[in-house]
């Protein structure tokens, strides 16, 4: 087998703090691990092309005079975090903070500090009050970081005031995970609705630059501006760039519909066919590809990184008595999940919406289990999948407390403990899999011939055999078959 050693920085050092004290500081420390490369349950191949993808160390993220939104995506290298703890208690802001630490890390920065700020609200001119701005720029003056990341989405002003006092570039959550997003697409449906959404938010932040920039025409012949045939009103730049991204999003949004047809023709085709759907959907990093791999054998990209699939992956299994369904794996969600990214991903969303069961991933071992479960129901809830059936995966059962495991089956009945990587509780979560999936409509009798040994296949794979015998003229068989399946089958009558 061959290895490779791997460096990681652990999550962010728990710690006390006082609910009183403006800033806390986030330590970090690197270890060395080694991980198989030839496993096929990981994904190799992706993840061996993922990882040569990483972005180099060293490119200046300074700011420049830019008003493209091409030119404003994200080169992130040495970051400093900053929060601001509105409600909740101290351990609600610190895991929020880890969150956006792991974001950034995904996105291949180098996270050096981390800063809380204790307020009511979030300030209207700077996200942060005027005091930590200051302590912001000295803080990123002493460690010598090029880009702050605050864990909130700011507005088109905010992003510029603190711009200009921390004078080094600044972004908020949104943009970054629309950053790991743009990473992370490979097909072409994916990287099309991660353009659309990096457009959605970006358009309202284009900035002008002075008025060398200006495409206004006016004033007497003769002069500077242009003169006669030259005046009227104009477009400025910062209008024609609105405009060419305008044009960019609508040609983008026909061709995301045009993508989404053959995905219904798909689902159609399936319908036909009578086979039912399971869609596993879950926080981001909650084992759901693992999962899918432990069930099918998909081979799909396994990686310990927050939103390592985006591409929806479709498998055929089986229940354990023999019913066919689908399997598809969603992309995951997370806390505060930016509203461009549900419309961009809503046709993807829809495999959720469209299914006959959702079995939702959950990460046993993560400190906040419930915010997880309450986030990803939201986001079912706006993809109009929040009245499907639902059966809680605890996952990582290897990983968690068994206390913890336990409680959280308390509190969600309709759940199983499960441990995608040995195995653990597979069988049973199969089995509430199988009890909770639409069993076909129509009972028949019939006596099939021989000759026929394919329609006794469909029966196995689209129906429920209730009872099987093999006679000298045939197959006889009672079982539980839906209505396409049931006309062919009454051509022969059980004698």
């Amino acid at each position: 087998m061959t290895l490779r050693p791997e460096r990681r920085t652990d999550a962010l050092a728990d710690r006390s703090a006082d609910p009183t004290v403006n800033g806390t500081d986030i330590h970090l420390s690197v270890v060395d691990r080694e991980i198989p490369l030839d496993d096929p349950a990981t994904g190799e191949l992706d993840l061996e092309d993922r990882r040569a993808l990483r972005r180099v160390a060293g490119f200046s993220t300074e700011l420049t005079d830019i008003t493209e939104v091409e030119y404003r995506r994200l080169q992130l290298e040495r970051v400093v975090l900053v929060g601001v703890w509105t409600d909740g208690s101290v351990a609600d802001a610190e895991n929020s903070l880890r969150e956006l630490k792991l974001l950034a890390e995904t996105a291949g920065a180098e996270v050096l500090e981390g800063l809380i700020q204790r307020r009511r609200r979030p300030d209207e001119a700077t996200y942060i009050g005027r005091g930590k701005v200051e302590e912001v720029h000295s803080e990123v003056v002493a460690s010598g970081a090029d880009t702050v990341i605050c864990d909130g989405e700011l507005s088109p002003a905010q992003l510029r005031n603190l711009e200009e006092r921390v004078k080094v570039k600044v972004i908020d959550r949104t943009a970054l995970i629309l950053d790991i997003f743009a990473q992370h697409a490979k097909s072409r449906e994916g990287k099309a609705q991660v353009e659309l959404a990096q457009l959605s938010y970006f358009l309202p932040r284009l900035r002008g630059w002075g008025g060398n920039l200006s495409r206004q025409g006016g004033g007497r012949a003769g002069g500077g501006n242009g003169g006669v045939g030259l005046r009227g009103p104009g477009e400025t730049k910062l209008e024609i760039d609105r405009r060419r991204i305008r044009t960019r999003m609508a040609k983008l949004r026909r061709e995301i519909d045009g993508m989404k047809t053959g995905r219904g023709t798909k689902r159609l085709q399936r319908r036909r066919n009578a086979v039912p759907s399971v869609a596993i959907a879950g926080y981001t990093n909650a084992g759901k590809s693992s999962l899918l791999n432990r069930l099918t054998g998909a081979g799909v990209l396994v990686e310990d990184a927050l939103f390592a699939t985006l591409d929806p992956t479709t498998r055929r299994a089986s229940t354990p008595d023999g019913r066919l369904f689908t399997l598809t794996d969603t992309v995951g969600f997370v806390r505060h999940l930016p509203h461009q990214l549900v419309e961009a991903f809503r046709s993807t969303l829809e495999e959720v919406a469209e299914a006959d069961l959702v079995v939702h991933v959950v990460d046993g071992s993560h400190p906040d289990p419930e915010g997880q479960i309450s986030a990803v129901r939201e986001v079912l809830a706006e993809a109009g999948a929040g009245d499907l059936p639902e059966i809680l995966a605890i996952n990582k059962a290897d990983l968690a407390d068994p206390i913890e495991l336990a409680r959280l089956q308390t509190l969600v009945p309709r759940s199983v403990v499960v441990s995608a990587k040995t195995g653990h509780g597979i069988p049973e979560l199969l089995a509430m899999v199988g009890a909770e999936l639409p069993r076909p409509e129509i009972e028949v009798s019939a006596l099939v011939p021989y000759a026929r040994g394919d329609l006794v296949a469909k029966v196995h794979e689209r129906g429920e055999v209730l009872e099987v015998e093999h006679t000298a003229d045939g197959t006889r068989l009672r079982a539980r078959v839906d209505p396409v399946l049931a006309a062919t089958l009454n051509g022969f009558t059980a004698g």
